[in-house]
């Protein structure tokens, strides 16, 4: 079952991958045609159609279904239909299109392709209008891809749903009547790899927003090094989280306070991470949104045990990397399903991890209730139930200080408020878009900070492209 959100994502993904949106609406709608013939041949049809893509798959299907008695109504002005495939297909029509008359009673099939996916607030009268006509309507009724209205008070309710791909959210044999799926050829890749479409998932701020809406993370790193809490907080910062307080010992402080005058930076006692900070590092995440732990901590015995016990307490959603990971060891076990371990391979053996595949990495992470970012040529992130593979970034990202940075990323989706899973494959994908575009300008002498400074073009190319 998935989501509204996860066919934009596969839509954007197949556009990206060579399969265009022209080529799935035509795939579907054949799958439709086809399946109003065979139950239905003969009878006279009637396509009402919408102004976006689900419009669109209703244009396709009456162009598929041409031999037969059909005629299209679309609900509102034609001249609103998306530009695109859906006016492509429009456009190509040569059956009827006839207005809209609440009181015509001359079909026998009633095909509903007005709303699709994603309908969100009060549904505009004349959709009421439609739908008061639907249920009036004394034939067979079959919605493409889900019922107009699903979701909101008033809806279609079809004797038959032919949803594309996979069942969506909120479909039952109640609300959607018998339903089909139909495979319309979106590559396997577009669902199991990232993609471009993945960052419709980014928490985009709204107009209103105020500082701290979007965002406030804790890291918790240094001691021994200064590079990686630095380095992960402005990654972090970069991808648009607003506050991000450092928390590091003496040792590192100054360090630490002089990478930026953006970063808040917290100082603990001594010259590493112990038990006696543990307490005070509480305190600090209940006001935050996300917690950050390991990077530059170092190997220190009381390092470790501190870490544990932190991580052990801490309910916040929470990151865990470098010597955050050396510190679990074997019998980790996460409080709570927003947790996200970044082990690259040597580490991901260190927590019971045996192969680097993706049903080990599922079963790793299933085992310790947490999602796992497996870092590689090709990263590897499950939550113990999905699997999804990330293969943006380059070889210069062998560079050190690269894994602090895409912690910070993760770090700072998750306190911009997404799922650890989602926060995990996006950030990778970020990340290894962000060292494409530095590889681009340096080759192989980039480092971690040329990644960093980068983020926020990965980002911006990424919306350009969606037209967000």
């Amino acid at each position: 079952m998935i989501s509204s959100l996860d066919s934009k994502v596969m839509d954007a993904n197949s556009e990206a991958l060579g399969t265009s949106v022209l080529t799935l609406m035509d795939n579907a709608g054949k799958a439709v045609a086809d399946l109003l013939r065979e139950r239905f041949h003969g009878q006279r049809f009637i396509i009402f159609c919408g102004h976006g893509n689900n419009g669109g798959d209703g244009f396709a299907t009456a162009i598929h279904l041409a031999e037969e008695d059909v005629s299209v109504c679309i609900i509102g002005d034609p001249s609103k239909v998306r530009p695109g495939a859906a006016s492509t297909y429009l456009s190509e029509l040569v059956c009827p299109v006839v207005q809209f008359d609440p009181n015509n009673r001359d079909y026998d099939v009633l095909v509903d392709a007005v709303l699709g996916t994603g309908t969100k607030g009060k549904l505009r009268p004349e959709i009421e209008a439609y739908i008061d006509y639907t249920r009036k309507f004394q034939g067979p009724i079959v919605s493409i891809d889900v019922p107009t209205g699903i979701g909101s008070p008033k809806s279609v309710i079809p004797d038959i749903t032919i949803t594309m791909h996979d069942v969506k959210e909120g479909m039952d044999e109640k609300n959607s009547g018998e339903i089909v799926v139909a495979d319309i050829g979106i590559p396997e890749k577009a669902y199991t790899h990232t993609g471009p479409g993945d960052l419709y998932r980014y928490p985009i701020p709204t107009k209103d927003s105020h500082k701290g809406a979007n965002g406030s993370l804790l890291v918790i790193g240094g001691g021994p090094y200064y590079g990686a809490p630095a380095m992960a907080a402005m990654a972090a910062m970069r991808t648009g989280v607003d506050l991000v307080t450092i928390a590091t010992p003496e040792s590192s402080y100054h360090e630490v306070a002089a990478q930026s005058p953006v970063l808040m930076v917290r100082k603990l006692r001594g010259s590493t991470l112990c038990h006696d900070h543990v307490k005070e590092l509480l305190k600090m995440s209940e006001v935050c949104d996300a917690v950050l732990i390991g990077p530059g901590l170092g190997r220190d015995e009381h390092t470790f045990e501190a870490v544990k016990e932190f991580v052990s307490l801490c309910r916040k959603p929470l990151v865990i990397d470098a010597d955050g990971l050396n510190a679990l060891g074997t019998d980790f076990n996460a409080k709570g399903p927003q947790t996200v371990l970044t082990p690259h391979s040597g580490e991901y053996l260190r927590i019971g991890g045996s192969s680097k595949d993706p049903e080990d990495v599922r079963k790793t992470s299933s085992r310790l209730g947490c999602t796992i970012v497996l870092k590689g040529r090709y990263d590897i992130i499950s939550n113990g139930d999905s699997v999804k593979i990330n293969g943006t970034g380059t070889p210069g990202m062998t560079t050190g200080g690269t894994g602090d940075v895409l912690a910070g990323i993760i770090g700072g989706l998750l306190a911009k408020g997404m799922d650890a899973y989602e926060a995990g494959y996006l950030g990778a994908y970020i990340s290894g878009k962000a060292g494409e575009l530095a590889f681009n300008k340096f080759s192989y002498g980039m480092i971690a900070t040329d990644v960093i400074d980068r983020i926020p073009k990965a980002l911006k190319n990424g919306f350009d492209r969606l037209g967000l």
